[in-house]
């Protein structure tokens, strides 16, 4: 049977070729690489260019081109309007995703940086669509994070993170998170009603930290400096073993002494 020549070959078949040191290459598809490049052609285009515009810069075949091109509409990656393409809302999906992921760097990048100078797990948190959300840990083996044994989102008033998210909220706004998620004591040193709790959470000053002692968990204490950019609510808290009181005042004092320019580089992550 004859062999197929790389001229005969379907738009689908792997363009790989072997490097001068024997290894294979990677397997291109050549009908996405002539996609993507339609779609970068297309960006260069605010107003929108014509497909035989965009085949030419592109350097893809025509009648290839707007095989393609129909693809990529359908996908709504492109939209045609007046005879023209230009780049759909699957395109802006994908620079939200891309902007999402930067920020969760930046937080990460935040977390793991405190996490090394204080030698503890260290905790990034949102109040966000009335419910706790802890949106990321930075912790090692040798100081693992607490384990969430009891759901964060339900256990607000047990632990630090989310006393501390709860005291940036109205009272109003606590007793709507309370009457959803109700106070029932974890361990013997937690708030044991909903009462106790609302008087804690009045009496203490606003923007300072919330320290717990194994309200949560016995053996571990935690501590969380409270963040407000807007109208948003959030926590960046530390936990340690509870026989490490001093020390968990210490990282505390850290925290909230430095807590300005958490804030500065954090302020633009707090919407992910």
């Amino acid at each position: 049977m004859a062999h197929a020549t790389p001229a005969d070959r379907p738009d689908h078949w792997s363009t790989g070729s072997h490097q001068d040191d024997g290894h294979a290459a990677p397997t291109l598809i050549g009908s996405v690489q002539r996609a993507l490049r339609l779609l970068e052609a297309a960006a260069l285009h605010e107003g929108g260019a014509p497909a035989k515009q965009l085949a030419r810069e592109a350097g893809v075949a025509l009648p290839t081109a707007y095989h393609l091109l129909r693809t990529l509409t359908h996908e709504r990656y492109l939209r045609r309007v007046d005879g023209v393409y230009v780049l759909g809302p699957a395109v802006g999906r994908l620079d939200e995703a891309h902007a999402q992921q930067s920020r969760r760097h930046l937080i990460d990048d935040v977390l793991r940086h405190w996490h090394e100078r204080l030698g503890a797990p260290v905790y990034f948190a949102l109040y966000r669509d009335g419910e706790v959300d802890l949106v990321a840990t930075a912790d090692t083996p040798g100081n693992p994070a607490v384990a969430e044994w009891a759901d964060f989102r339900e256990t607000a008033h047990a632990h630090a993170i989310g006393q501390c998210l709860l005291s940036q909220l109205d009272e109003e706004g606590r007793r709507d998170h309370l009457s959803r998620h109700p106070v029932r004591p974890l361990t013997p040193y937690s708030v044991p009603d909903s009462q106790r709790l609302l008087r804690r959470l009045a009496a203490a000053e606003r923007m300072q930290p919330v320290v717990e002692y194994q309200q949560y968990a016995l053996g571990v204490a935690c501590a969380a400096v409270p963040i407000t950019v807007g109208s948003a609510a959030a926590v960046l808290a530390v936990s340690l073993p509870a026989a490490q009181a001093e020390r968990l005042r210490v990282t505390t004092q850290l925290l909230h002494r430095d807590v300005g320019s958490i804030m500065r580089r954090l302020r633009f992550s707090i919407s992910i």
